[in-house]
Formats: structure tokens, sequence, C-alpha cells
């Protein structure tokens, strides 16, 4: 599984959820995690159908989309939510 995570420099809750996630990939090392910044990659972002900030795509095995979350989301909902899907 992957998560790709978006967000920005100047967004409040994306640093808010720099650490939140920097703990989760510890916890679970075998998780693949790509950040990228909407200023930088905005390209990306439109592809992708960002809507708001920070925002988590996670993606099967074969790159599909198999959830999606916004804003600051808790370290352990964030936490269930890879349990439920790693084997996806």
């Amino acid at each position: 599984m992957k998560v790709l995570k978006f967000g920005a420099v100047w967004c409040s809750g994306c640093l808010v959820m720099k650490p939140v996630w920097k703990k989760l990939e510890e916890e679970n090392p075998w998780l693949e995690t790509k950040y990228f910044d909407i200023d930088e990659q905005e390209e990306l972002a439109e592809e992708y159908h960002v809507e708001d900030y920070p925002c988590f795509i996670f993606l099967d095995k074969k790159g599909e989309e198999i959830a999606r979350f916004y804003g600051e989301i808790s370290q352990e909902k964030l936490q269930q939510k890879i349990d439920e899907l790693k084997d996806k």
C-alpha cells in the first residue's frame, strides 16, 4: 500500500499532521508514503483531484485509490485505516 500526502508549508493542518505521519511511518516501516507540496506540484494535485489540504490518498498495490482523507486526522484513526487496508 502507498499513501500520497498532499500539503503546503503555509497549511497549518499540514504542519499538525507532519509529526503524526512521522510516527506512523516509524511504526509501519513497510508503508510507502510520498509527500507532495501543492505549490510545487500543482499538476499532480489536479490529477488526483485534491480539493483541500492536507489530503491523504491511499493506493492499493495496483495504484488504484482505495481511501482518501482530508484535514487533521488522529493517529489512531489513520492507524486503524492502515491496518484495515494493508493487504490491498
